[in-house]
């Protein structure tokens, strides 16, 4: 087991090494690279996210499905739809469990929240006592998701419900890390990026574990703010950054 500081050089390290442009190649954030309009960049972000489960080449192919049906302009698609257009993709396949009928209900809540907000930032602000983005991320569920029951909900994770909102958490720091790799946009500019937490899955669960940053065998939000205690006595203004490090090692299976 590695001390304090031999492992925070060494994760340093290891975010630094994938932390850079050739990481966007292989990953569901290149769709969001496509756009320059921030609401293009934001729209495009969250659906890729929310798909992020499974193959990255199998999300990156649905995602570039769903923006063929929006007419690559996300923004423009979600103003200015018909019903037609609704009616058209409700009975398409798109990935897995998220299917027409779904992406169909994002369409709708996308055009009702900029009918209203000029941003997706808006929905996510933390209060002043806030330390993650737990209650922030519920709030954003019920103001996206309204209070009539639909099947699209299980889409969207609530931290309320213990879930580590693993594709919620890693949209957040798309939006709001910002560094110069180019990688995260940082387009969130009143959102502070010490709040983040790192996007918890079977890999960054697995090194965690390797690595003793956590205890806990599940990965669920308990377990999230478990890493958020341990990571950000490393950096506590960008704790983030160490999602590259533990990602990129459970990919290449560096630590097996």
């Amino acid at each position: 087991m590695l001390k304090f500081e031999e492992l925070k050089i060494f994760l340093d390290e290891k975010a630094d090494q994938y932390n850079n442009p050739d990481f966007i190649e292989n990953d569901p954030i290149q769709i969001p690279h496509r756009f320059i309009l921030k609401q293009d960049i934001e729209i495009a972000g969250f659906l890729a996210a929310t798909i992020s489960w499974g193959n990255r080449k199998a999300i990156i192919k649905s995602a570039e499905k769903m923006l063929d049906i929006m007419g690559n302009s996300p923004y423009d698609f979600v103003m200015n739809h018909s019903e037609k257009d609704l009616r058209e993709i409700k009975d398409k396949s798109v990935h897995r469990t998220f299917n027409g009928e779904d992406f169909t209900y994002f369409i709708k809540q996308f055009g009702r929240i900029y009918s209203e907000n000029e941003s997706l930032e808006d929905l996510f602000k933390l209060n002043h006592s806030e330390i993650n983005f737990s209650h922030a991320i519920e709030r954003f569920r019920v103001q996206f998701l309204g209070t009539e029951k639909h099947r699209t909900h299980k889409h969207v994770s609530s931290p309320y419900k213990n879930s580590s909102t693993k594709r919620i958490i890693m949209f957040l720091r798309w939006m709001v890390r910002k560094d110069k790799h180019g990688v995260d946009f940082g387009i969130w500019e009143n959102t502070d990026q010490k709040h983040l937490s790192i996007p918890l899955d079977v890999h960054t669960g697995n090194v965690s574990r390797k690595l003793g940053l956590i205890s806990r065998t599940q990965n669920d939000w308990k377990t999230v703010e478990e890493l958020d205690l341990v990571i950000r006595k490393f950096d506590e203004n960008d704790p983030a950054k160490y999602d590259f490090a533990l990602f990129g090692l459970g990919v290449t299976k560096e630590l097996l």
